[in-house]
C-alpha cells in the first residue's frame, strides 16, 4: 500500500484516525505500508498559523516535487490510499494521473467539496478547486467516507462508496482514573482550525464557569481565550499526552455551528471522550445525532440556555456522569471501535487491488 497523505505522521487528528491507525490495527503482515506526506514536520508547524507566506510557498513547492515523484513510483504498489487530496491547489491533475496508473482508495471525512479554507490561509482560497473532489471520486476504485451525509454526496459521482465511520482504538483509549482535583473539568480537544466551533458556546461557558466550581480545559488550540472567565486551562496537543489529557476531563463537549460543513463532520471529538467513559454534550447536528442519543449515552444542547442547563446538571450529578459515560463507552465498543472496522477496511483494499 502507498498512502498519499497531506501531513507528517502522528500530527493531524483526521489523518491519524482515518488512515494511520489502520496499519497498526490490521496487524503484522496484513499490509506493507509506505506513507508519503505532502508536508514535512517543519512545514506543518506553520501551515495553519497566520503569516509565514514565504515558508508556506516553499513548503507547497517542495510538496509538489514530492507528489510528482510519487506519481512516478505508484506502480511499485498494489493499491494507493489517498486521503483528502494529493495536492491542495489547482485541478485534480496528480490525482487523475495516479488513478489511471493504479487502483486508488479515496478517503475523506469532511465536506471538502464545499471548499472551506482555514482562516490562516484564506487568501489562498481562490487557488483551490473543490469541484475536483467529484473527479477523484469518479475515478477511484473505491471511496470511503465517515458518514451517510458524505456518502449521499459521493454516490452522485460513483457507485463504489463505502461508509466507514470514525473509529477509536479501544486498546489505546480506555477508561482511566481521573487525576485528583477539587473542580469538575469540562474539556474540549481539537485544533486551531476547529477552535472557532468551541467559541460558539462562549456565552454558555462563561455562565457555567461563573455559577459552578468548574474548570475549562482546552487542548490543541494554544491561542484560545475566553475573556472575562476564570479557571480556563489551555494545553498544547501532543500525541504522547493525548490520552492523559482526555482522561482529565469529567465532561467532554463538542459544539458545532449549524451549517453544511458541520453536517459533514464525523463526530470524532465526541467519540474520543466516550471511549474514555466520559459523558459528552454535543450540538445535535450531523453525525452527532447518530452517535449520541440524548439522555442515553450523552446529551444534546442546541442553544445557550440548553448548554448551560445540561452542563450544570452534569456538574452537579456525579452519578449521572458515570451512567452516561459508561453508556458512551459501550456505544464505542459496539459501533465505533477500530478493532471492528479494520477488517472492513482491509476488504475494501483487497477489492480495490483486484479492480
Amino acid at each position: 500500500m502507498l498512502f498519499l497523505v497531506p501531513y507528517p505522521a502522528d500530527r493531524a487528528p483526521g489523518q491519524r484516525y482515518r488512515v494511520e491507525q489502520w496499519v497498526r490495527l490490521l496487524g503484522d503482515g496484513a499490509v506493507e505500508a509506505t506513507f508519503r506526506p505532502l508536508f514535512d514536520r517543519e512545514a506543518y508547524e506553520v501551515l495553519y498559523r497566520p503569516g509565514h507566506l514565504g515558508r508556506k510557498a516553499v513548503a507547497v513547492l517542495d510538496g509538489l516535487g514530492r507528489r510528482i515523484a510519487d506519481t512516478v513510483r505508484v506502480t511499485r504498489h498494489d493499491v494507493v490510499v489517498l486521503y483528502r487530496e494529493a495536492f491542495p491547489i489547482g485541478p485534480a491533475i496528480i490525482e487523475r494521473l495516479v488513478e489511471r496508473r493504479m487502483p486508488v482508495v479515496y478517503d475523506f471525512d469532511d465536506a471538502i467539496f464545499l471548499g472551506d479554507t482555514s482562516r490562516a490561509n484564506r487568501m489562498f482560497s481562490a487557488l483551490k478547486q473543490p469541484r475536483k473532489v467529484e473527479q477523484i471520486v469518479a475515478g477511484a476504485a473505491a471511496t470511503t467516507v465517515s458518514n451517510e451525509w458524505l456518502a449521499a454526496w459521493a454516490r452522485d459521482h460513483s457507485s463504489r462508496v463505502v461508509v466507514i465511520p470514525p473509529t477509536v482504538d479501544l486498546t489505546q483509549h480506555r477508561p482511566m482514573a481521573r487525576p485528583p482535583g477539587t473542580r469538575v473539568r469540562i474539556g474540549w480537544s481539537g485544533s486551531p482550525t476547529t477552535a472557532a466551533h468551541l467559541h460558539t458556546i462562549d456565552g454558555a461557558l462563561r455562565r457555567v464557569l461563573a455559577s459552578r466550581e468548574v474548570e475549562l480545559v482546552v487542548v490543541g488550540a494554544p491561542d484560545y481565550g475566553l475573556p472575562g472567565a476564570a479557571n480556563v486551562v489551555v494545553r498544547r496537543w501532543s500525541p504522547a499526552a493525548e490520552v492523559a489529557d482526555l482522561a482529565s476531563f469529567d465532561i467532554g463537549v463538542m459544539p458545532l455551528p449549524d451549517d453544511a460543513w458541520s453536517r459533514g463532520k464525523a463526530g470524532m471529538k465526541a467519540l474520543l471522550s466516550m471511549a474514555m467513559a466520559t459523558p459528552v454534550v454535543v450540538s445535535p447536528i450531523g453525525a452527532n445525532t447518530d452517535i449520541v442519543q440524548d439522555g442515553v449515552n450523552g446529551r444534546h444542547a442546541g442553544n445557550e440556555d440548553e448548554w448551560v442547563a445540561v452542563l450544570e446538571e452534569l456538574v452537579d450529578d456525579a452519578a449521572l456522569r458515570r451512567r452516561l459515560g459508561q453508556a458512551g463507552r459501550a456505544t464505542v465498543e459496539d459501533r465505533f471501535s477500530g478493532q471492528r472496522w479494520a477488517p472492513v477496511f482491509l476488504d475494501v483494499l483487497r477489492a480495490a487491488a483486484d479492480r
